[in-house]
C-alpha cells in the first residue's frame, strides 16, 4: 500500500494524511506546513536556505545527491586510420611496421639513385657545354644578367 506524502512548503519535509496544516493565501494558493514552527517561519517571509535543517539549505549547499541530475559522461574519441593522399593504408601500415634495419638500407639505396641520377646529370650538362663550345670556336658565349635593375633606377631618380 502507497501513502500519499505532500512535501511541506517550508522545509520540504513528508507530510503524512493526518498530520500538518493548510494555508491558503490571498492569491489563491495553497501551502501545506508541517509544524507551527515552519508556517511561523513561513509567515515571517524567513528564506529556508538560510537555515540548515531545512532541505533547501542541504541542496543548496550540495549536501544532498540530486538524483535528476547526473554527471555528463565524455566520450573517448577512437582512432581511426585513413589513407593518405599518395599513399595507400597497406603503405602506411607496412612502413609503420618496419624495422629500423631496413628503414636505413631503403633509405640508403634512394640516397645512391639520387646520386647517381645527379652525377648523370652534371655529364650531360658538361657533353653539351662542350658541344657549345666546339660549335663558337671555344669561346662558350655565357649570358650576361643584369644585377639590380631597380637600384640602377632607384639611383637615377635621386
Amino acid at each position: 500500500m502507497v501513502i500519499k506524502t505532500d512535501p511541506c512548503a517550508f522545509s520540504e519535509m513528508k507530510i503524512y494524511p493526518g498530520r500538518g496544516s493548510k494555508f491558503a493565501g490571498k492569491d489563491g494558493k495553497t501551502h501545506m506546513f508541517i509544524s507551527s514552527k515552519t508556517r511561523s517561519l513561513y509567515h515571517q517571509k524567513i528564506k529556508p536556505v538560510k537555515l540548515t535543517w531545512t532541505q533547501a539549505s542541504r541542496k543548496f549547499n550540495k549536501k544532498v545527491k540530486i538524483e535528476d541530475i547526473q554527471k555528463k559522461r565524455t566520450r573517448r574519441t577512437t582512432r581511426v586510420q585513413k589513407a593518405v593522399v599518395g599513399m595507400s593504408l597497406d603503405e602506411i601500415k607496412r612502413r609503420r611496421n618496419e624495422d629500423a634495419a631496413t628503414r636505413d638500407k631503403n633509405l640508403e639505396s634512394t640516397k645512391k639513385e639520387l646520386k647517381d641520377r645527379n652525377v648523370k646529370k652534371m655529364q650531360q650538362k658538361k657533353v653539351e657545354k662542350a658541344k657549345l663550345a666546339k660549335a663558337t670556336g671555344g669561346k662558350a658565349a655565357a649570358p650576361k644578367i643584369q644585377k639590380n635593375i631597380k637600384d640602377k633606377k632607384v639611383a637615377g631618380k635621386r
